[in-house]
């Protein structure tokens, strides 16, 4: 007998179907898996016949071909024992087919039988919810706060595979059958971190705060140079208490990442906030960018629509940091393997520390640099030019006088800036249909969509030549001034703008302490 069991699962952070035939036929016992499956789909076989036994059911000595198509997809992961488990009951005539008509099914099944939770399930219930006919989603019970979300479609935590057959038989036929309500529609409420950071706990520091204030309001990357101890991982950790908070479907599609990653791992998401990502100096190509035998985000994807810091920036492969350099430039990193290619999403802030030296006191008024100069040039040089291209803000953070530190603090800074800055994304929201931050534009774009001042174009141009820019530099400035104009309400584009965009370009400034 042959039967049919819908179900799905994910390639990058998009859901596709994924129909799952199996077909029991008398002969030499044996088990097929056909569809392009990988090692852990294959395994099914072993975990599927322990829990149909000792879930109650018999397990007939049949040969039992299964097919997932598409057949010329490759499939991952262990969301089909589920699926395939529902087929092989329905093809030895232990359950009814049409019980199997409205629902889509996944889930990972343990050898007594239980569903433990999968990766992915978020990006499934959103395909699900869009679906025409809506289906009724079957899930474990660890991904039902991820499949909550999505507002609009009916999901069936089902405990183990005993109860869910029986429930399957009891509403087989049933005019209303009691699969429970849809998701509620408001579930997912966004919010800025607040867990007592503020940006106002970096004592002094003027320069290098309104150097944050202008890469939160436009997305710029931003990179810091300063002596151990002033104060760069402090900045760089309060950035998110001065972003906006997530759009709703922006909190979906931070959300859809770490489910692929596997990282929600069933947890209550009561509010959703920017994610903030600080990876160890040490870390693999593949886990930066993304990648494995099966592609997996990496940080530059884990931190979509938030933050990524890289402390220690210098001591990084110089590979590596080129690596970042299609992920800023494209909001996206592409993984190709021999048989497929999949897309990570990668819209982040970038925030980079280094030293400006090996000894870290390079132009440090209280201590004094013992490097070489040679030794000081190649220190800077693991930064590379195409990289730093990429970079639109250079800021000084030099040492903060320790008689400073005990200054008390009376009001919070970051709500008052949070309000700035979310005023200036408005203005750019509104200025581009696709709702894209200043950084994200392209330079055509931004030469159509920008009045500048004759002052302001005539000081960009001379200052362009001057520090050497590359069309792409001289489009960063502009962009970059484009949202300190946002930040002022401002229409176009005027000097004053564009030479502190060139100030924080050129990163020669020495900075103030307490500004």
């Amino acid at each position: 007998m042959l039967a049919s069991v819908r179900s799905a699962t994910t390639l990058g952070v998009d859901a596709y179907d994924v129909l799952v035939e199996v077909d029991a036929t008398r002969g030499l016992p044996q088990w097929t898996l056909v569809g392009l499956a990988a090692n852990a789909v294959k395994e099914s076989r072993e975990r599927v016949s322990a829990a149909l036994l000792n879930s109650g059911f018999s397990l007939p000595p049949r040969r039992y071909t299964i097919n997932l198509a598409p057949a010329d997809q490759r499939k991952e992961g262990t969301a089909f024992d589920l699926p395939i488990a529902l087929g092989v009951l329905v093809a030895t005539e232990q359950l009814d087919p049409a019980a199997l008509a409205a629902i889509v099914a996944l889930g990972e099944l343990g050898l007594d039988g239980s569903l433990r939770p999968i990766r992915g399930a978020l990006p499934v219930a959103m395909r699900c919810a869009a679906g025409v006919p809506r289906a009724v989603l079957v899930i474990p019970p660890g991904n039902q706060r991820e499949v909550e979300l999505v507002s609009g479609l009916t999901n069936w935590p089902a405990p183990d595979l005993r109860t869910l057959v029986d429930h399957l038989r009891r509403t087989r036929g049933a005019t209303n059958p009691s699969w429970g309500d849809a998701s509620p529609d408001a579930v997912l409420r966004t919010a800025s971190p607040h867990e007592g950071l503020d940006i106002g706990d970096v004592t002094g520091q003027a320069i290098a705060k309104r150097g944050m204030e202008i890469a939160a309001a436009g997305g710029h990357a931003l990179l810091m140079i300063g002596p151990p101890g002033s104060g760069k991982t402090m900045l760089a950790r309060r950035l998110p208490t001065i972003l906006p908070p997530l759009s709703e479907q922006e909190a979906l599609e931070v959300l859809a990442v770490h489910s692929v990653a596997g990282l929600l791992g069933g947890r209550l998401i009561s509010t959703v906030e920017r994610p903030f990502r600080a990876p160890h100096h040490t870390l693999s190509s593949a886990a930066l960018i993304g990648g494995g035998s099966v592609p997996r985000p990496g940080e530059v994807s884990l931190a979509h629509h938030g933050v990524l810091f890289l402390d220690e920036l210098q001591e990084m492969p110089r590979t590596l940091l080129d690596a970042l350099r299609q992920p800023l430039e494209d909001g996206h990193v592409v993984i190709a393997r021999a048989q497929h290619r999949v897309a990570f999403p990668s819209r982040f802030a970038l925030i980079g520390a280094m030293n400006p030296c090996p000894c870290g006191y390079a132009g440090d008024g209280r201590r004094s640099c013992v490097c070489p100069e040679s030794d000081v040039q190649k220190h800077r040089a693991r930064v590379s030019g195409p990289l730093a291209d990429r970079l639109d803000m250079t800021v000084q953070v030099p040492s903060v006088p320790l008689s400073t530190l005990s200054a008390p603090r009376t009001t919070a800074e970051s709500p008052h800036i949070r309000e700035r800055v979310a005023a200036a994304r408005r203005r750019q929201h509104e200025r581009n249909v696709l709702g894209r931050c200043n950084a994200l534009t392209s330079g055509a774009w931004l030469e159509a969509h920008t009045p500048v001042a004759d002052q302001a174009r005539a000081l960009l141009l001379s200052a362009g030549d001057r520090l050497r820019l590359s069309a792409r530099g001289y489009h960063r400035v502009l962009r970059v001034a484009r949202s300190i104009a946002d930040l002022e309400g401002a229409v176009q584009v005027d000097a004053d703008h564009a030479a502190e965009a060139l100030f924080f370009r050129s990163g020669e400034h020495g900075g103030s302490g307490t500004g």
